[in-house]
């Protein structure tokens, strides 16, 4: 296979290489403050962030060379990707298929055995995470919009992959969002095991609004994050276990669609993306029992162009943004890189930009963006999803037909 970087060479060009001479370095010790990434004008009118940095932080620069090559390509809307122990890829597309796919980028044959996909919309098959003991279980976990009576659910599945890799076996479904609703969108949704080997998964309150308020309800788990063992039950402990008219899973509500979850290796905590309407993207530390607001507050806008209920953004018992986007850059996936290839990006948090066509670096200190750079607009690609390798390397997948996977690195 002929690589990205190859492919530019021949065509007269150079790699993706990005030399930066920017005296701004990790957000600090600057003497020059860059302007913010985000020239465009606010599509919110009126509205004011709740705090400094809220939205449009000052600019930073890498200053190490860098580096984007495509390392596998021919994929079909790839969506979600974790590392086998071998270092080779597991890989989810949107149609309804898993594949494994080789250091060296071959794209094996879509793996039997998983059940029924609903493509529509934005909905259709989503993340895909290995057991952590996957070396002994070869448990794989996937989640996916199911077909049911009434239209779908975002439904949690597992299966052992078998030992030819052409098939899973005891393929259980083993969580079922709640209510089933006719509508194509917002189905979610973003898989995470914790260190202590139980999932946290992200719903979206699929997008109508006579559905999207069920994201302020504790019997519905649209527009919600739930913590489940790996049988799919609640886990003791959670925040909402002994409240009566609650689901147990739940972990945390008041989301539009969250498509990014990432832990803060740092100090443990779990952050999040949310994508906003026309503007209101929002990065989160989610909190156990916390409400993020939605629909309630919101620094978006309805795609009619009226503001999102009469244009609140502070409530009471009701969590603020770390940060937020005006106008909408549509962040997936999202990673913090602690890895040792660019020094200056530890600790950074990366994010996975749709409609922004790039990957957004956000600079994090003391749970704050002290600053923003976007990474490869010249690509001008919808990136969904971006982890580290065990390599130390990033690796980014695009929302495309023919989908890629790109490795980033020094």
């Amino acid at each position: 296979m002929i690589s990205f970087y190859r492919k530019l060479f021949c065509c007269g060009l150079i790699s993706f290489v990005f030399f930066y001479s920017a005296t701004a370095q990790n957000g600090q010790g600057s003497k020059t403050l860059l302007p913010p990434v985000e020239t465009q004008p606010p599509v919110s009118k009126g509205q004011e962030p709740a705090f400094k940095g809220q939205t449009r932080i000052r600019g930073v620069k890498t200053k190490s060379k860098i580096k984007i090559t495509s390392i596998a390509d021919g994929l079909k809307f790839p969506w979600g990707l974790d590392f086998m122990p071998d270092g080779r890829m597991i890989v989810s597309e949107k149609p309804g298929n898993i594949r494994i796919v080789s250091k060296e980028g071959v794209v094996g044959a879509k793996i039997q055995g998983v059940p029924a996909v609903r493509l529509k919309g934005d909905g259709g098959m989503y993340d895909v995470k290995l057991d952590p003991d996957f070396a002994k279980t070869r448990l794989v976990f996937w989640n996916f919009v199911e077909p049911v009576t009434g239209g779908g659910v975002t439904s949690v599945a597992r299966g052992k992959l078998a030992s030819d890799e052409k098939s899973f076996e005891n393929v259980k479904i083993i969580y079922r969002s709640s209510p089933a609703y006719e509508g194509p969108n917002h189905n979610g949704s973003r898989m995470l095991f914790d260190k202590n080997e139980n999932l946290f998964v992200s719903f979206g309150e699929r997008f109508d609004d006579e559905i999207r308020k069920k994201a302020q309800d504790l019997g519905s788990s649209l527009g919600k994050i739930v913590r489940i063992d790996k049988e799919g039950k609640a886990v003791k402990g959670n925040p909402f276990e002994n409240n009566p008219d609650a689901l147990p899973e739940i972990w945390s509500l008041g989301h539009r669609n969250p498509q990014g979850l990432a832990f803060n290796p740092t100090t443990g905590e779990l952050w999040a993306s949310d994508l906003g309407p026309d503007a209101g993207d929002e990065i989160n530390i989610i909190k156990a029992g916390a409400n993020y607001g939605w629909p309630i507050i919101s620094y978006g806008i309805e795609y009619s162009g009226e503001p999102v209920n009469g244009g609140l953004t502070v409530r009471k018992g009701m969590e603020q943004p770390v940060y937020y986007w005006d106008p909408t850059i549509a962040p997936s996936g999202i990673t913090f890189y602690m890895g040792n290839l660019i020094p200056e990006w530890k600790g950074n948090l990366f994010v996975a930009a749709l409609r922004g066509s790039h990957i957004d670096r956000l600079v994090i200190k003391d749970n704050k963006v002290v600053g923003e750079e976007r990474l490869f607009t010249d690509l001008n690609k919808r990136f969904r999803y971006i982890t580290q390798g065990p390599d130390g390397a990033l690796y980014a997948i695009i929302d495309d037909p023919d989908g890629k996977i790109f490795r980033i690195s020094n």
